[in-house]
């Protein structure tokens, strides 16, 4: 195969995600359910949803489309329903991950 036919290496590879670096986006500025508030709370939690989203970024995903993701999770599938904030708690975790998709394309 031609070079000129393939991705970028950058582009191709699988990116390494701090999953720390997750969570705290994902606890600050998302948290669906409140349990960044609760003493205990178990920390992965929400990992699945973040690196979803994450990945979905990386491999060319629009802001949007991750967004409707994230909303829909909340609403639909752990049953929160529609609330007013869902979308824009949603978007203020994607403007994060945007960032940090981007600083680690460098």
């Amino acid at each position: 195969m031609e070079s000129g036919h393939c991705l970028p290496y950058k582009m191709a590879m699988r990116p390494t995600f701090k999953l720390s670096r997750l969570r705290e986006m994902g606890w600050n500025t998302w948290d669906p359910i409140g349990l960044n508030e609760v003493e205990d709370r178990p920390d992965d939690e929400y990992d699945s949803y973040l690196l979803q989203a994450a990945g979905r970024l990386w491999n060319g995903a629009s802001e949007d489309e991750v967004i409707d993701y994230l909303a829909s999770i909340e609403t639909e599938y752990m049953g929160l329903g529609p609330r007013h904030d869902a979308r824009k708690r949603a978007r203020e975790l994607v403007r994060a991950l945007t960032d940090y998709v981007a600083e680690l394309r460098g």
